[in-house]
C-alpha cells in the first residue's frame, strides 16, 4: 500500500484546516502572523532552499538557480527558518500492540499522527524532522520545510519494524544535545519504560528550552483491562509469557496503570509539558483537532 493512502486519511486532514501548530514560547524562527522571532533582521548563514509560494518576498529568490532550472527558488537562512518541530516516534515492540476493539496498532496510530501533523507543519510552511527509535535511534531525519519532505518522512515511518526494547531516557538525552535549533519536541509511544529516568530525559529537552507535547498511544485494553476468560499473555519486550485466569488480576492492574498514569502526568505537569491521552479506539481526528484548537486558545 501506498505511504499516503496508509497514513493520510482525508477525513483527517479536513478535521484539521484551518489549525496551526504553534509554539508556547518564541521560537528560533520567523513566519509572519503565526510564530514570534527572537532575531531582528536575517542572518548570513544559508540553510537552504525552498520553493517560491505566492505571497513570498522576492528579495530572497535565488537568480542563479532560476537561471539554471526556470523555476523560482527562494534562500532560506538560519535564522529566517520557520518553527522546526521533532517528532520522536517510538518504534519498541511494545507499539505493534493491537486488541480487537482498535482499528490500528499502537505503532500504525502513532504513525498516522505523525503523518498528519507532517502534513499540517509542512502546509504552514514550518519545518519538521522525525526520530525513530527503541533502544537506538533507528533513523533521524533532518528538519526541512520543503513539501517533498512529507514523502521521505512516511517512507522512514513504513520501514520502521517494532521487535525491540525501548530505552527512552538515554535517547531523550541523547536527542536533547543532538538536534540542532530549538523548537518543538512531540513524542509519540506508549511510554512504557521505567518513569524516573523517562522523566530526566524530557527534563533535559526543557532545560535546552525545547517545548514538549508528549501523545500518550494507548490501546484500549492496556487501559480497561476487559479480559475475562482464562488468558495466554504473550510477553514484549523480553518479558515471558504468562497463562492466567484476568479476573484475579484485573484490580492489581489497575491500580498500577493507574500509578504508572499518574506519575506520567505528574511529571510532564511539573515541567510544562503537554500530555495527550490516545486511545487508539478513539477517532484520531477528534482528538487531533480537539488537542490543536485547544493549543492554539492558549498559546499567543
Amino acid at each position: 500500500m501506498d505511504a499516503n493512502q496508509k497514513y493520510l486519511d482525508p477525513q483527517t486532514l479536513a478535521k484539521l484546516q484551518g489549525l496551526e501548530l504553534r509554539a508556547r514560547s518564541i521560537v528560533e524562527g520567523y513566519v509572519s502572523g503565526v510564530h514570534r522571532s527572537p532575531y531582528h533582521g536575517f542572518s548570513i548563514e544559508f540553510a537552504e532552499h525552498r520553493e517560491y509560494s505566492p505571497g513570498d518576498d522576492l528579495r530572497y529568490v535565488d537568480w542563479k538557480v532560476f537561471g539554471k532550472s526556470d523555476k523560482f527558488y527562494l534562500k532560506q537562512y538560519e535564522e529566517e527558518t520557520n518553527l522546526v518541530t521533532y517528532l520522536l516516534l517510538d518504534t519498541s515492540e511494545s507499539m505493534r500492540y493491537q486488541s480487537d476493539p482498535a482499528g490500528l496498532s499502537k505503532l500504525e496510530y502513532a504513525q498516522c499522527v505523525a503523518a498528519a501533523l507532517s502534513y499540517l507543519i509542512l502546509q504552514q510552511q514550518d519545518s519538521v524532522g522525525l526520530a525513530a527509535f527503541d533502544t537506538e535511534i533507528r533513523s533521524l531525519i533532518r528538519p526541512s520545510s520543503n513539501p517533498s519532505h512529507l514523502k521521505q518522512l512516511l517512507h522512514v515511518m513504513q520501514r520502521s519494524e517494532p521487535v525491540r526494547k525501548t530505552r527512552t531516557g538515554p535517547i531523550f538525552h541523547d536527542l536533547a544535545e543532538r538536534l540542532r535549533r530549538k523548537g518543538l519536541v512531540i513524542v509519540l509511544s506508549d511510554l512504557f519504560d521505567d518513569v524516573p529516568s523517562m522523566m530526566a530525559g524530557l527534563k533535559h529537552f526543557r532545560h535546552r528550552r525545547y517545548d514538549v507535547v508528549v501523545f500518550h498511544v494507548l490501546d484500549p485494553a492496556e487501559l480497561d483491562f476487559p479480559f475475562r476468560q482464562t488468558t495466554l499473555f504473550r510477553g514484549m519486550e523480553e518479558m515471558p509469557d504468562v497463562l492466567t485466569d484476568p479476573r484475579s488480576l484485573r484490580k492489581a492492574y489497575l491500580d498500577e496503570f493507574g500509578r504508572f498514569q499518574q506519575a506520567v502526568r505528574k511529571g510532564c505537569r511539573s515541567q510544562r509539558i503537554d500530555y495527550v491521552l490516545l486511545r487508539t479506539d478513539h477517532s484520531l481526528e477528534i482528538a487531533l483537532s480537539s488537542y490543536l484548537a485547544s493549543r492554539m486558545n492558549h498559546v499567543g
